[in-house]
């Protein structure tokens, strides 16, 4: 076998090494080459909707705009921490508890409208509620109960149609679609339940909550003159406030420990006088929850209208594959992955070629799959 000498004595390295490393090295590659495109090689374009493959809306980092650059990447963290509210939801159920729910993005649409029916009917606002009139309370209260309210929905489903299909994930995966329709058409026919004056103009059933009035300011980073909206910020937070709180419920709780337990050997674990369904039961409560309250933030962020439990289911499905399954800072991972990639492409791709940012991000992600398709953080099976 061929072989090539390294600069350290007794070590030789072989062609399996070679075909080890070189992917990691050709994603580096990529990487460097997208650095240095975006930090000195992209262009502002000579005329709007022109240029060539270097054109790019906000040019060069470096020379043209580096406060863009500031702000895409917190437009690319924020994006992630709201990816990871909703997508942890569905790492704890598919993740850990190997359940299909095809089900979690029609269960983030509802909650979604139940978070914005209970602050309109709280403000007694109609459909654009300014954001001087909304309270923090207005905006917390709506929150807690879209997740309480997808949390029982969740744990109902999954007690009546799931538990009696443990271990069977075709039929799960049948099961949860279904309910998915269902759910999603009776929200295209009861939600909202008054459709605001003008709304059919931006797609029927949109509607969109408010953030607290306090929210709705920009603070000055002092970095390149950048002006950031205190609302993304908070986004921000709550996501990593779940982040900690899944921690620590997984990790540093009986509970967790127990529903980590069952995972890895169910029949051990029932053997030690474990009641698994009730575990599994709490777990499946608390995913659902998630869903419901990563829609309201999303529907205070950007709205929520029908065809969205789609998109994310799908984003859902992203980042716990790419994370890795089971793993919470997998899911962690892959958010930060997806959101990165797909703000960055949307950003700084040529002028001509900005709308195949979503298949960039898709390509990008298949690449790290075809490298480590357990995932980033996921085990070997």
């Amino acid at each position: 076998m061929a072989t090539a000498t390294s600069s350290s004595p007794g070590r030789r390295y072989t062609r399996s090494d070679v075909k080890r490393w070189w992917p990691w090295a050709l994603i580096g590659g990529v990487f460097l080459f997208v650095v240095i495109y975006i930090l000195f090689l992209a262009e502002l374009p000579p005329a709007i909707g022109t240029g060539d493959w270097r054109s790019t809306n906000s040019g060069s980092a470096v020379f043209d705009s580096p406060g863009t650059l500031l702000t895409t990447f917190l437009d690319a963290i924020t994006f992630a921490a709201w990816l990871f509210i909703v997508a942890s939801g569905f790492s704890l159920i598919f993740g850990l508890m190997r359940v299909v729910n095809m089900a979690h993005g029609a269960f983030y649409l509802l909650g979604g409208y139940i978070a914005y029916e209970i602050q309109q009917a709280m403000t007694g606002q109609g459909f654009s509620i300014p954001s001087s009139e909304v309270n923090t309370w207005e905006w917390v209260l709506p929150a807690l109960v879209a997740a309480g309210c997808i949390a029982v929905v969740g744990l109902g489903t999954q007690q009546t149609l799931l538990r009696w299909n443990q271990g069977q994930d075709l039929r799960q995966a049948l099961i949860t679609i279904a309910v998915s329709l269902i759910v999603a058409d009776q929200i295209i026919a009861h939600f909202p339940r008054a459709v605001p004056a003008g709304a059919q103009q931006f797609g029927g059933n949109a509607v969109s909550m408010t953030w607290p009035g306090w929210t709705d300011q920009r603070l000055n980073l002092h970095v390149w003159g950048v002006e950031y909206s205190l609302a993304r910020l908070v986004m921000l937070a709550l996501g990593v406030g779940v982040g900690i709180g899944l921690w620590l419920w997984l990790y540093r709780t009986r509970t967790g420990m127990v529903i980590r337990a069952g995972v890895d050997d169910r029949d051990m674990a029932s053997a030690l006088g474990i009641n698994i369904q009730w575990t599994f039961a709490i777990a499946f409560f608390v995913g659902s929850a998630l869903a419901g309250f990563g829609a309201a933030v999303g529907a205070a962020q950007s709205g929520v209208s029908q065809g969205q439990d789609v998109q994310w289911l799908l984003n859902s499905l992203v980042v716990v594959i790419v994370g890795g399954m089971g793993s919470l800072l997998g899911a962690a991972a892959g958010a930060i992955l997806y959101a990165t990639v797909f703000t960055f492409a949307a950003t700084y791709l040529p002028v001509s070629q900005s709308q195949y940012a979503i298949v960039l991000t898709f390509a990008l992600i298949a690449l790290v799959l075809a490298f480590r398709p357990q995932g980033l953080f996921g085990k070997a099976g």
